[in-house]
């Protein structure tokens, strides 16, 4: 049978099942556009005895299907792992490297360590096993797509928090990404702790001394 329309497939995990590779695991960020909050990585090593219907590239869910699928990923995985790497350290290596700081992270979460890692996009040169990367892999591979999930939901709990601390910039809507609504606070409010202040459009709004990080 073919697979569901809309679910990413199985193709490149049930390749490497046949080969008797059983520990297959996708990788996947979010956060790297935002202009406040971490990126987030997670690595997914999915069951083949346990197939989860649903799975696509986050973006195209919607947040409670997200939820779902967040559950269900985490009841019936072998494995999850998430890496987080916060704005200071973002600031300090830029967005690309903190993206697979946070990547590898996720992926020594992983008990017992992948045989092989399926990638969206990146590269990570340093991974103890085989890798392959696949452009738009959130949809072409059920274990990205899976990581996506998690990567997701992660991040969104995690700027939902800071919005009851930082309210004036309104992260639980836009999650830190350079809405005009975000913008107008920037402009506004000048940037919180939790901003990027290396990207381009957190600088120009730059407004003397930062929120403090606590607002008691």
């Amino acid at each position: 049978m073919g697979r569901r329309r809309g679910q990413a497939p199985y193709r490149h995990e049930g390749a490497a099942w046949r080969r008797g590779v059983s520990r297959v695991a996708g990788v996947d960020e979010a956060g790297r556009g935002p202009l406040a909050g971490p990126v987030i990585a997670a690595a997914v090593a999915l069951n083949p005895e346990r197939r989860i219907r649903g799975l696509q590239d986050s973006k195209l869910l919607t947040p409670a299907k997200r939820e779902l699928l967040y559950d269900r990923i985490q009841e019936a995985a072998f494995s999850v792992g998430v890496g987080i790497v916060d704005p200071e350290t973002i600031d300090r290596v830029n967005v690309l490297q903190a993206t697979r700081l946070a990547m590898l992270e996720a992926v020594r979460q992983l008990a017992p360590p992948p045989e092989l890692i399926l990638i969206d996009a990146l590269a990570l040169p340093s991974l103890p096993c085989p890798q392959k990367a696949l452009i738009k892999g959130d949809r072409r591979s059920a274990s990205i797509a899976a990581a996506s999930i998690i990567a997701k939901v992660t991040r969104d709990r995690i700027m939902m928090g800071y919005d009851e601390r930082f309210p004036q910039y309104g992260f639980r809507r836009h999650k830190g990404y350079p809405t005009p609504e975000h913008l107008a606070a920037l402009a506004t409010h000048g940037p919180c702790p939790i901003h990027r202040l290396t990207f381009r459009s957190v600088l120009s709004h730059r407004q003397g001394e930062l929120f403090p990080l606590t607002t008691s």
